[in-house]
């Protein structure tokens, strides 16, 4: 599981955004979203909240970089926009919560950190105001 999130997520986003073709996006972008589903597909047949039941597990960690700065960076800079993880995918948005309270997770996730470090670049020193992630609004 490791190594397929890595391959086709947590690179598949980037193998997205930074692709100079068209054919070569659209390929990426399909494959990161087969890839989302096939993630919906195992927390919804998992024993508990996590990939593997009721524990996190390695996979969870390494996929959950991936999904925090989904929404707010990879959907709108990286144009992996066919469709988004608070709406769209009902369980690995509840996996994303779930996780972001545990320690170590929310408390050393910087959503302002991952918008600046996204939207700033060379071209471009406008930083987007949204889509703020939903924790940060129930937090208000």
């Amino acid at each position: 599981m490791d190594g397929w999130v890595n391959s086709v997520l947590n690179t598949g986003v980037y193998k997205t955004g930074f692709a100079t073709e068209q054919g070569n996006h659209e390929k990426a972008c399909i494959e990161v979203f087969e890839a989302l589903d096939q993630v919906g597909d195992i927390l919804a047949n998992s024993k508990g909240e996590y990939l593997f039941g009721e524990h996190f597990t390695e996979a969870d960690v390494r996929l959950y970089p991936t999904i925090v700065r989904f929404d707010t960076a990879y959907y709108t800079l990286f144009k992996c926009n066919l469709k988004i993880i608070r709406h769209d995918y009902p369980k690995i948005q509840r996996w994303l919560v779930n996780l972001y309270r545990q320690k170590g997770f929310g408390d050393t996730t910087d959503f302002e950190h991952i918008n600046k470090g996204y939207a700033l670049t060379p071209r471009n020193n406008l930083v987007l105001l949204g889509p703020a992630p939903d924790m940060l609004l129930a937090e208000k």
